[in-house]
């Protein structure tokens, strides 16, 4: 693998860092108290190409490669995972999986303006009853002909309430179990959806996390992403590339936590020096800097592998459950370095551990990753 970056990753690496300075540090820690969403940066990201950086651009996109991606999701999420959960959805659930198996006119009307940032997109595949266990899908889509009718509810779904378009996973034949579920596009307003309550969490506040109803929703059999009974593999195969950018997302929280936390190792001063000139600060940072490090580089592995078209089950999975440690024990060490101050809000790292445990969860549990890993090596 070549770890030398292109000029052009290194100036869309710039770009996003600036961003990121400029526009989201500004009221990050007053929109994560008000649990306030990033309108105004969500649409300044979509002005960017950052909402649809791997889509082709006949349909809107930026036309990017992977690891431009990890580049960009990192810098955004140094300094706001919600924005960063914002973009790793539309990127790696939403236009991803539009790209790769939508119909063509599904990608003119839908993956356009999702990947162009005009709208944002959501992906609903858990239920109250439904997390790691997909196959057990509660919401039905029934077969009426022309179109199908679509009952029950959606938990935890990121751009829940600000979401334009959403992909829905639902069983049509209960009989055949994972072969009877599918994948539909469904738009906002149509009658019999509802948007529920927003969810009121330990991090990522800043995003808007909400359950969705759906009863009797007429949605039109041109809606089906792919063949009848594709559903569990279309979600299956959307999850796989969608860790990356959960990774990235866990990797920049950690690269966020770490540096704040060496800016003030070496102004903060005990017994007459620096903390940094302390063994016990030093080696924190040192073991912080060497995990994140290795976090990169299989984030780094898992990108560069899908944009060779190799499968990614394995190294996606890998560098999720690497990175969302990592960001769990940087954070946690970052707060430590940060002694009494880390545990107040100004100093930014507090926030950071918060939105660091999150990334052991969605888009599938560590305790899955470790199951994906396991069933890989052993074939």
């Amino acid at each position: 693998m070549d770890f030398n970056l292109s000029e052009e990753q290194l100036m869309i690496q710039q770009a996003a860092r600036d961003f990121a300075q400029n526009e989201l540090l500004p009221e990050v820690i007053e929109r994560d108290r008000d649990q306030k969403f990033p309108t105004e940066q969500v649409k300044k990201m979509g002005e960017m190409g950052l909402l649809g950086m791997m889509v082709d651009p006949k349909y809107g996109g930026a036309g990017m490669d992977s690891v431009s991606y990890v580049l960009a999701m990192e810098e955004i999420a140094k300094i706001d995972a919600s924005a960063a959960v914002v973009m790793s959805v539309n990127n790696s659930l939403v236009c991803a999986g539009l790209e790769k198996f939508a119909s063509e006119e599904q990608k003119v009307k839908y993956l356009t303006p999702l990947a162009s940032g005009k709208v944002i997109g959501a992906f609903a595949l858990s239920e109250p009853e439904a997390g790691s266990d997909a196959t057990s899908q509660k919401t039905t889509a029934e077969d009426k002909g022309d179109y199908y009718l679509l009952n029950g509810i959606k938990n935890w779904i990121t751009n829940g309430g600000t979401a334009s378009y959403y992909i829905v996973i639902a069983q049509t034949d209960p009989e055949k179990k994972h072969k009877g579920i599918n994948a539909f596009i469904v738009e906002r307003g149509w009658e019999g959806f509802e948007v529920g309550v927003k969810e009121d969490k330990l991090g990522i506040r800043g995003s808007d996390t909400h359950s969705l109803i759906f009863n009797n929703v007429k949605v039109p059999k041109e809606n089906r992403i792919g063949e009848d009974g594709f559903g569990f593999n279309f979600a299956m195969a959307v999850l796989n590339g969608g860790r990356i950018g959960i990774a990235s997302q866990a990797l920049g929280i950690a690269s966020g936590a770490y540096e704040l936390a060496l800016k003030y190792a070496k102004t903060r001063k005990a017994f007459k020096t620096e903390i940094i000139n302390h063994q016990a600060i030093a080696f924190k940072l040192a073991d912080m800097a060497t995990q994140i490090t290795a976090a990169r580089m299989l984030c780094f592995k898992a990108a560069a592998e899908k944009d060779a078209g190799k499968d990614i089950s394995e190294s996606g999975a890998m560098a999720k459950l690497y990175a969302s440690q990592v960001a769990m024990d940087t954070t946690i060490e970052a707060v430590q370095i940060h002694g009494g101050y880390g545990y107040v809000k100004e100093y930014h790292v507090e926030r950071l551990m918060r939105d660091a445990k999150i990334t052991q969860i969605y888009e599938g549990t560590s305790e899955i990753q470790k199951i994906v890993i396991s069933r890989s090596i052993a074939k």
